[in-house]
Parts: C-alpha cells; structure tokens; sequence
C-alpha cells in the first residue's frame, strides 16, 4: 500500500505515513474536506499530545497535497500555564513554517474563573438563588475550563476568521489516556456543522508521541523530562495525580500559583480535587497562618456537608427551579441549614427563616411563569 493509499480499520481510514511505522487515523468527511482544502487548525497547549498531533496532521497534508490555510491555535489561560508552554509552542509553529494564533478569555484566565465562580456563589447563595454552594472548581465532570476558556474561544475564533467555511479543528486526543477518551471518535462535528474535530493521533501510544517529537528534532515540553511530570496541562491541573501535583509544587515558578489557589480553598472550604487539598501536598510553601486557615477550612468543609445533608432530594436545584413551593416543613429545613453554613463561612445571607424562604420561592415561581409565559 502507498503512502497516499488508505485501509478501513474499526470505520475510519488509516494513513500509512512514509517516514515511521506510526499511522493517523481520518475519516471520509475529513478526507472529503481536506481534498477540498479545508481550512486546518491545530490546538496546541504545549503538551506532547498536540505538539505530535500538529507534526502529524502538517506530515499528512503535505503528503496528500492539502493547499488550503493551516495554522496552530493556543489558548492561554493565564496565570496557570506553565512559563514554557508558549515557548513551546511558538519553536512547534516555526518548525512548521505556520503561524500561531493565541487567544485568551476578555475575562481573565482560568485563575480568574475560579476566584469569579467562587463570588458569583456566594452571591447567589445569600440571595437564595441555588440551593446548595457551588464549588469554585472544574471537575472532571464538569469541565468548563476546556469548555469555556479553550473549545468556545477557539471556535469562535476560528469562525471569525474563516467566515462561512467549513473548518477542521485538529486534537491532539488519544484513546489510551482515560476510560472516557478511549470512546472518542476520530472525526466528530459541532452543533453548527461549521467545525470538525479530528483527533488523528488517538489511537498513538505515549512511546509512539515522544518518538515523533524527538524524530523531528524539537524538544517536547520541560515538564516531562526535566520535572518529572506524567501529564502537562495547567501547572496544577484537576485531572493531575498526586505524583503530578507534588513535581508541580517542586517548581519555583509555581509557588505563586499553588498559594493563590490554598487561599481560594480555604476561603470557599472546597478542595480543589474533591476529597483532595491540594494545600495537604506542599504544606512547607505555606505559612503559619495559611495552615492555621486550611485546618480551619476542613472543619468547615465537614460542617457544611453534614449541614446540606439534611436538605432532601426534591429540594436541590433543577434546571427550571423552583418547581414548585417548599412545604413548610421542608422550609424549616432549608432555613436551617442556610443560617448553619452562613455562620460556617460568615456569609451575609437573607432568606432565614420559614416565612421568608416561602415568599422567596413564590417570587420565583411567579418570574418564571412570566418567562414561560413571554416564551409561549
């Protein structure tokens, strides 16, 4: 089989490369819109994944005589990336004879977006406007610090700049590094249909990815090699396991960051991985105070949640909350535990009491009838 030839394997194309063993994967749409010379832009965060990614997907355009633009994107979240990542990043779009594009959120980073969510819930808290506190932190199941900070700026910024084309977004993504990734599809499109993903690499394994960045004679990331870290993505990232997060914490340029984020957890008594505080891993970077306030913070934590324990499932928020009126039984509690963990975390809350929650929930129900009603 040639090089510009194609087999079929568990329904999508793989292409022999010329120069390696190693294989990208397509699909027909992909292959149909590169033919078509499609705009290409590759997501590059400075990790390994999109650094092999971009010197793989560059390889095959050529190959397969792609004349349509190509470019590489970075989405800087600020304050959490690593010093290197941009550096490495503008070496990968020099290599490539490319430009780089980088965008940011007008709103601050991903730093910034924590300490906002963290406000913004204990705003609508004291005003009863949720239930429960909202912790300040992405999760691995809510994760809007891919979502907001890189998926929608990126894509909107791409349909700026390609207006009315169809264009092909290219990730680094592999099958092997999660359970929930290993699902992935190699080409999947947006809402819109202007925007197709394509993960080329996904079935690569993490050898195959050093490989190829060592063949081409740039370095991957520090991180991997020098700081000994298994993943790179934010200095201090959600996913990251605790080997990670301590070869973060033993980075100078990271002391900053890591006591910025303790202090969000001790102001909000969130972990930053759930059961996990990321102050327990480097407890020396912090000073007498800072442990004094994260000890203080745990026992809050504890408090809060034996506290919202009490609330029953058909109390706590829905989409289209509230549904209807608390019995007053159900008030009470909801009353109790407000006035408990507003003490716990000294917040300013209104809505204490029985007759006051039971007004405020017939304010809401009678605006979101209006809503419906201008809807209809």
């Amino acid at each position: 089989m040639t090089a510009s030839e194609t087999t079929s394997l568990r329904g999508f194309h793989v292409v022999d490369r010329r120069r390696s063993p190693r294989a990208i994967a397509t699909t027909a749409d992909v292959d149909a819109l590169t033919a078509a010379h499609a705009p290409v832009a590759i997501g590059v965060s400075g990790g390994k994944d999109s650094q092999a990614a971009a010197l793989a997907t560059f390889d095959h355009l050529d190959r397969t005589g792609h004349a349509g633009p190509r470019l590489l994107v970075h989405a800087d979240l600020g304050s959490v990336e690593w010093d290197d990542s941009l550096p490495v990043c503008e070496r990968l779009a020099q290599h490539l004879g490319t430009e780089l594009v980088v965008v940011r959120r007008k709103a601050g980073g991903l730093m910034e977006r924590w300490e906002s969510r963290w406000a913004s819930s204990v705003a609508r808290y004291q005003t009863l406007s949720t239930v429960t506190l909202v912790p300040c932190w992405s999760t691995p199941a809510m994760r809007f610090c891919t979502s907001e900070l890189k998926t929608h700026i990126i894509a909107a910024g791409l349909k700026r700049r390609f207006p009315g084309r169809t264009i092909i977004n290219v990730t680094g993504v592999r099958r092997a590094e999660s359970a929930a990734r290993a699902k992935v599809g190699i080409g999947s499109t947006d809402a819109t249909g202007r925007i197709w993903s394509w993960r080329p690499i996904a079935d690569w394994s993490e050898a195959e990815v050093f490989s190829a960045i060592d063949e081409s004679g740039l370095d991957p990331h520090p991180a991997y090699r020098r700081f000994g870290m298994s993943r790179v993505s934010c200095r201090y990232c959600i996913m990251s396991n605790l080997a990670d997060l301590t070869a973060a914490t033993a980075q100078p340029e990271s002391h900053e960051l890591y006591r910025r984020m303790v202090r969000l957890e001790c102001a909000s008594s969130f972990a930053f991985q759930g059961a996990r505080w990321l102050g327990d891993v480097a407890p020396h970077l912090l000073g007498e105070e800072m442990r004094t306030a994260l000890a203080s913070a745990k026992t809050i934590a504890a408090a809060r949640v034996v506290a919202e324990k009490r609330i029953t499932g058909p109390m706590l928020y829905v989409r289209g909350w509230p549904t209807r009126m608390l019995t007053d039984a159900e008030a009470d509690i909801l009353a109790s535990v407000r006035r408990e963990v507003s003490d716990l975390l000294e917040l300013d809350a209104d809505y204490l009491d029985r007759d006051s929650i039971h007004a405020r929930y017939a304010g809401l129900l009678a605006k979101n009838a209006m809503r419906q009603g201008a809807a209809a």
